[in-house]
């Protein structure tokens, strides 16, 4: 197994096996201090509290493609949606990102979807449902047209008290959004659950497209009657009744070739 970080900065372990076998486990455990305030105040620039605002050149250099939109929107339907929710120019920038955030939440319904591969942003505007990783690349385009770098964040969600959406059991798997406000630095959102900050958000990687923060990636090698099965486990535990930090005991994927 060999470690190395991708463009992102994310950790990204690779493995080549030797040998023939009839399963795989991946087993990860870590421990987690929650330290975010659940009324997060960000001190934004005063170059940036209203929107539109400028980046600097150097941040326009280093957000790069985090400011252009991923998906094509010949007919500028996305664009129309996200003017929608500016009401002036200039607006408070922080109240027009929450207003966005919160559009997502009331117009699209989440549904939980095991199915592999992402809507876009115009899939999912007209089926007005998604997952909760289709609501994250739907907000993060929406940001990207208003010229704001996003970027996409996987990780898991903490749910003690088991009432927020996506939640499918402690430390369930997630996806949302962070956004660039100067001062503030990255902001985020959760659409969702139509809430901002990190109170309940347990980051592992951040990408500029979704299909680049795919957990476990890879390919075997066998026969066309080979069955492909996978479970996958995460238990989380209260490391100290004192405290908000969480122990994630195992996060075990089992995939077993029959």
């Amino acid at each position: 197994m060999t470690w190395a970080h991708d463009v992102a900065g994310n950790a990204v372990a690779t493995a080549v096996f030797d040998g023939v076998t009839d399963h795989l486990v991946i087993e990860s455990r870590a421990s987690v201090e929650l330290t975010s305030p659940a009324w997060p105040v960000f001190t934004i620039a005063a170059s940036a509290a209203q929107y539109p605002f400028v980046y600097t050149a150097d941040e326009w250099t280093d957000l790069g493609a985090l400011t252009v939109p991923q998906y094509p929107d010949p007919d500028g339907r996305l664009s129309l949606w996200v003017e929608g929710f500016v009401m002036a120019r200039p607006t408070d920038t922080l109240s027009l990102l929450k207003d966005i955030s919160n559009g997502v939440f009331t117009q699209i319904s989440y549904q939980s979807r095991d199915t592999e591969g992402t809507q876009s942003p115009i899939e999912t505007l007209d089926r007005r449902w998604g997952s909760c990783r289709d609501l994250a690349v739907l907000l993060a385009e929406a940001a990207r047209t208003l010229g704001l770098g996003s970027r996409i964040v996987s990780g898991y969600l903490s749910d003690a008290e088991e009432c927020l959406l996506g939640f499918a059991g402690s430390g369930s798997t997630h996806a949302w959004v962070e956004i660039f406000v100067p001062g503030a630095g990255w902001i985020a959102f959760d659409p969702t659950n139509r809430s901002f900050g990190s109170r309940n958000l347990i980051p592992l990687a951040v990408a500029r497209n979704i299909a680049q923060v795919t957990p476990v990636a890879g390919n075997f090698v066998g026969t066309n009657v080979d069955l492909l099965s996978m479970e996958v486990l995460v238990r989380v535990e209260s490391a100290s009744a004192q405290d908000n930090s969480l122990l994630v005991q195992g996060g075990e994927a089992d995939i077993a070739l029959v």
